[in-house]
């Protein structure tokens, strides 16, 4: 079977035979097209033939026949309006795939440049050029109709990138480094930038608050466009977005960086007692110091740290806040007048295994309380009583109330709502990407980085400097027409403070295969260290600001597969080779 990528929602070729359907679907097409009238010659394999094997093959069948020479304005509308209709990807056909591609090409026109759209096809093996004045035509004209009155505004970009965080600004500055001249759009709402993993320093009176904290115009790169609001609904069948305002963006290829939502308002009493009555979180830039308010003021009593069901963004941190509190309390003398435990709604103290007998030894010369599966349910500020939902070795959950001097608080986490709701999203809200290549499993044209991707690793700023790099070269390479080759492999770090001045330093991928960056003579991850928390007090935060964020990827190249399968088909996780 013939076959030629346009985009990576859709592929043309000549007539298809009854055995290439089963060949489509094993390459991962959801939908064929035909755009070939019946009987057009006496060797034609007619559309009912194609709809009974693609039926069988569990693929979708669509027919729309169009005259050859003769594709009028209500053709390309109605094949504009099944292609945000159907599934992709999409195998289109006709006799030789020029209608099937001429349709295509006018339909875009709507939103993308009338150069784009010859190049392509001509990459494609398809000379439009006869075509070019009627793509100029309703390139224009769909720029005049969204400029009228009530019209939503339409802006277009070749690349556009959902949210300023870490994930959008590290890839936005790697795709950059590639290819200066590329045209990318931001869309974040927010004036300031944070560096999040430096709030449990603040919580543990390292580092100052404001040491975390940058405006987003600093450092947001010069080249790239700015969108300060944020999305309300995502078109993929479009290629576009709708902002807050109504207005659109349209994109050929999309980063969805996000990030994830602290879903606080899932523990009654949680939000209302925040700053309050002793409750706290170094989830929170504004709440930080007054943790280590609080790791001050402590003298006696009962503290209590907690962690809810994964997943949730570093999954050490509420257990770095633990270790520095208890730190502090034993330097001062407190802590043996302190009940400390560490309530988790997790079976375990870590989940890569390798790390716990350093924890445990913590733990223990602390004298911390441990309570697996104990997930916070109620918060009652006034009162100083946390309620838990605990779960026993037989699976039967009952309620238990605890008093508190102290409570630091992880809150549940999911998707956006905007996310959550998208087709973009999987059965429980992240976007739905490949775990190796962060391409989307549905819309091969859009990309995830960081937390609010589903892909299986820790939701760590660690994660995101190795999955920038990845992202953007997979995006050139989907701009360019060519299949995603860059790899990520799950890497995600967690500094665990166990102490001031000593971090476990854990660094780890997929199935928790142990990924250290520097061999055991220099920094043994599995046990504490004192260059670690070097490291983390003074490398990382430069590395964060003017490394990751500046695109330079010191110690993040991306690796590449080997070879890759067709579209959208799983590729080998184990077969890697490093990018020369």
């Amino acid at each position: 079977m013939e076959r030629r990528k346009l985009s990576p929602f859709i592929s043309v070729s000549p007539q298809i035979s009854v055995e290439d359907v089963g060949v489509a679907a094993s390459l991962g097409f959801k939908t064929i097209v035909c755009n070939r009238p019946d009987n057009e010659s006496d060797d034609q394999i007619n559309a009912d033939k194609i709809k009974q094997a693609a039926e069988r093959n569990g693929l979708t069948f669509k027919h729309l026949p169009v005259v050859s020479g003769n594709i009028t304005d209500d053709d390309v509308s109605a094949f504009a309006k099944l292609m945000a209709d159907i599934k992709g990807p999409v195998l289109a056909y006709c006799r030789t795939g020029t209608r099937s591609c001429t349709l295509w090409a006018l339909a875009e026109a709507a939103h993308l440049a009338p150069q784009t759209l010859l190049d392509t096809a001509q990459e494609a093996g398809y000379d439009l050029s006869g075509q070019q004045s009627r793509m100029q035509q309703r390139f224009e004209q769909s720029t005049a109709d969204t400029s009228q009155a009530n019209a939503p505004s339409v802006n277009k970009h070749t690349v556009v990138i959902v949210g300023g965080g870490a994930g959008g600004q590290s890839v936005a500055a790697s795709i950059l480094k590639r290819q200066p001249q590329t045209d990318i759009a931001i869309v974040e709402p927010a004036e300031a930038h944070y560096y999040q993993p430096g709030w449990t320093l603040v919580g543990g009176g390292v580092f100052e608050r404001e040491q975390t904290k940058r405006q987003m115009r600093d450092i947001m790169p010069k080249a790239a466009k700015w969108y300060q609001t944020a999305v309300s609904q995502f078109l993929p069948e479009q290629q576009r977005i709708v902002l807050e305002n109504g207005d659109q963006i349209a994109y050929q290829s999309l980063v969805v960086a996000t990030g994830l939502k602290l879903d606080w308002e899932a523990i009654p009493g949680l939000k209302e007692s925040l700053g309050l009555h002793g409750v706290t979180s170094n989830y929170r830039f504004d709440l930080a110091p007054y943790t280590w308010k609080l790791v001050q003021a402590t003298r006696k009593g009962k503290a209590i740290f907690t962690q809810p069901p994964m997943p949730i963004k570093c999954a050490g941190a509420p257990q770095k806040a633990m270790y520095l509190s208890c730190d502090e309390w034993k330097r001062s003398n407190f802590l043996k007048d302190i009940d400390v435990e560490f309530c988790t709604a997790g079976a375990a103290l870590f989940g890569v295994k390798d790390y716990v007998p350093a924890l445990q030894k913590y733990v223990d010369s602390y004298g911390i309380n441990l309570q697996f599966q104990h997930n916070l349910i109620a918060v009652d500020g006034p009162n100083q009583k946390a309620t838990f939902a605990v779960t026993d070795s037989s699976g039967r959950t009952s309620e238990v109330e605890k008093s508190f001097d102290m409570l630091h608080v992880c809150p549940p986490q999911k998707a956006p709502d905007v996310i959550a709701k998208s087709p973009l999203a999987d059965k429980v809200g992240w976007v739905d990407v490949s775990a190796e290549t962060l391409q989307h499993k549905q819309y091969g044209n859009i990309y995830a980085v960081g937390d609010v991707a589903n892909a299986p690793n820790a939701k760590t700023a660690a994660a995101v400097r190795k999955q920038a790099p990845v992202v953007a070269e997979n995006v050139l390479s989907t701009l360019a027409g060519k299949p995603a080759m860059a790899v990520y492999e799950g890497y995600g770090s967690c500094p665990l403070t166990v102490e001031r001045g000593k971090i476990v330093l854990a660094e780890f991928g997929y199935g928790g295969k142990l990924q250290p960056t520097f061999p055991a003579w220099l920094v043994d991850g599995t046990k504490p260290t004192r260059l670690a928390w070097f490291l983390k007090e003074k490398m990382l935060p430069w590395l964060y600001w003017d490394i990751m964020l500046k695109g330079k990827e010191w110690l993040a190249k991306p690796k590449h597969l080997s070879h890759r399968p067709e579209p959208h088909s799983a590729p080998d996780a184990c077969n890697f080779e490093e990018k020369k």
